[in-house]
């Protein structure tokens, strides 16, 4: 069996603050103290990212696919990655943060470095996909990037059986998806940005153990089932990025600042949100 892992950032032991988490071209050149910050970020990033190749390997994994998924996707130290995965870097890609999902032989997903969702109290660095996405409802239920992400793999016919992160990005995946999904929480949030965080070492130990039992579990976990024809709703902060948004054919809009749409399956969900929030990522000014 194969597995793919699914690596964000803010979810990493240690991280509190954008500064720790934003690329070199979203910073610049002319704060070195953020870059510096970012750089010791992906090396926790990558470390995490290891523990969970590494516990996944011992348990019996075939390979381990590694998708970057945060930001421009090209955070991870690949000199500095087990030897023993292969990994995707970039963002050009269709499937986003499930690239690779649709692999021959991927069994299980493993979340690793995730955060929970959007206007999450005492969760750091909490939001969904963007800074302006207040919320993303499957027919009514609210959910963040652990959702998007497991339907897709839902669509692909692959389990999520891992994920790691702060309590509340565990608790929130735990509960859409249930105990299928092991949950190793590297740090409670004290806020929006601080957080109680375990040391890095003891960080990846229960990460590569979490990722051990992962494997096992993958043989009895369940794909995330899709709604027949379910109604997707996305909240902007903003009413201008829905009426941009509303302009793709198939979106209505349904509510002030909230575009709506159906989707037959998943993957159509995802494209379609993709699509929507590309095109409501406008200037706020004319």
């Amino acid at each position: 069996m194969k597995v793919l892992i699914s690596a964000d950032m803010e979810g990493t032991c240690g991280v509190v603050s954008w500064v720790q988490v934003m690329p070199p071209e979203v910073v610049g050149n002319t704060e070195p103290s953020s870059l510096s910050e970012y750089e010791r970020g992906r090396v926790r990033m990558t470390a995490e990212v290891n523990a969970a190749i590494d516990g996944a390997m011992k348990a019996g994994a075939t390979e381990v696919i590694v998708n970057d998924s945060h930001d421009g996707m090209r955070n991870l130290l690949p000199d500095q990655l087990d030897p023993r995965c292969r990994f995707i870097a970039g963002s050009d890609k269709q499937l986003g943060m499930m690239q690779g999902v649709d692999l021959d032989g991927i069994g299980a997903v493993f979340f690793t470095g995730y955060h929970a969702k959007a206007g999450t109290p005492n969760a750091p660095l909490a939001h969904t996909w963007t800074g302006w996405v207040n919320d993303v409802r499957f027919n009514g239920l609210s959910t963040g990037e652990f959702g998007l992400n497991a339907a897709v793999g839902g669509h692909f016919g692959v389990p999520v059986t891992l994920v790691t992160g702060d309590i509340r990005a565990v608790q929130q995946t735990q509960a859409l998806i249930g105990e299928q999904v092991v949950g190793v929480t590297v740090k409670e949030g004290l806020s929006t940005f601080a957080a109680l965080n375990l040391a890095p070492a003891k960080a990846q130990d229960l990460i590569r153990e979490g990722a051990m039992q992962a494997v096992k579990n993958a043989k009895t976990a369940k794909p995330y089932p899709w709604p027949k024809n379910c109604r997707v709703e996305v909240d902007f902060e903003h009413q201008a990025r829905a009426d941009q948004a509303q302009l793709i054919p198939e979106v209505e809009r349904a509510g002030e600042r909230t575009v709506a749409w159906t989707s037959p399956d998943a993957l159509h969900m995802y494209l379609m949100f993709r699509a929507v929030t590309k095109l409501a990522s406008i200037r706020m000014s004319p």
